[in-house]
């Protein structure tokens, strides 16, 4: 949706209500996620990004604040059989509290044409998540797909009831990794016409990018836990880490 006002016009905490806040290298130790988490919080981002793993600690970090939690499912690949991501999207969600799953969708199947193998499993963890109140975010592989392949998608997306359709894991290592371009943001919006929202990911590490895509009309944006603080336009950073 178009904003009321352009991105360079914003302040901290109107950029920072744009931003799920990434926290998702596997290396990471529990020090590490308490402070990158931390960090989310303050600059008061909309959510924190997270592995399944790291849910009971960013729980205890996010009580009380702003941010919420947005937990990635069968990530970065997407390829459990479909009985798994259901299961592993109830596992997820019956712990409450969780505003948003981010879940992988096929895109072996997307590149094989296989819509509606898509559409049904999309479909089917849509349910899960919307029995306790979770949105859906799909997440696209969109360096892997050509762009009828990911207007495609977006349509199946949409009709399984996705909430949001996402651009890329920023974990893609079989080719380019340009993640959410202007050209591919372009192309699902125009798709969706307000169907759906639609959250940009991978490569947005600069405020440029950032503002661009803002202006463009993106509802959300996954930034890496190193960039948010460049992206707002914050020039020291202050980390509180609680217990």
């Amino acid at each position: 949706m178009k904003p009321k006002k352009k991105a360079c016009e914003m302040t901290i905490a109107e950029l920072a209500a744009y931003i799920d806040h990434s926290v998702l290298k596997p290396e990471f130790t529990q020090d590490e996620i308490k402070k990158h988490i931390s960090e989310g919080i303050r600059y008061g981002c909309r959510t924190v990004c997270i592995n399944p793993a790291s849910i009971p600690l960013a729980k205890r970090l996010c009580a009380g604040t702003a941010t919420e939690l947005c937990v990635v499912c069968d990530f970065p690949f997407g390829l459990s059989a479909t009985e798994s991501k259901v299961a592993q999207a109830e596992s997820i969600c019956k712990q409450g509290d969780i505003f948003e799953l981010d879940i992988v969708a096929n895109y072996g199947w997307i590149r094989s044409g296989l819509w509606s193998a898509v559409t049904e499993e999309i479909r089917q963890v849509a349910t899960v998540c919307h029995t306790y109140g979770t949105a859906l975010k799909t997440i696209f592989e969109t360096d892997a797909l050509t762009l009828d392949e990911i207007k495609q998608a977006t349509e199946c997306a949409i009709g399984a009831g996705s909430d949001f359709v996402k651009t890329s894991t920023g974990f893609f290592t079989g080719g380019k990794n340009d993640g959410a371009t202007v050209e591919v943001v372009s192309a699902i919006m125009e798709t969706a016409q307000g169907r759906c929202k639609v959250k940009g990911s991978g490569g947005i590490r600069t405020q440029e990018t950032f503002f661009e895509l803002i202006d463009l009309g993106i509802d959300r944006m996954g930034v890496g836990y190193s960039s948010t603080a460049k992206v707002v336009g914050e020039k020291q950073k202050h980390t509180v880490v609680r217990s």
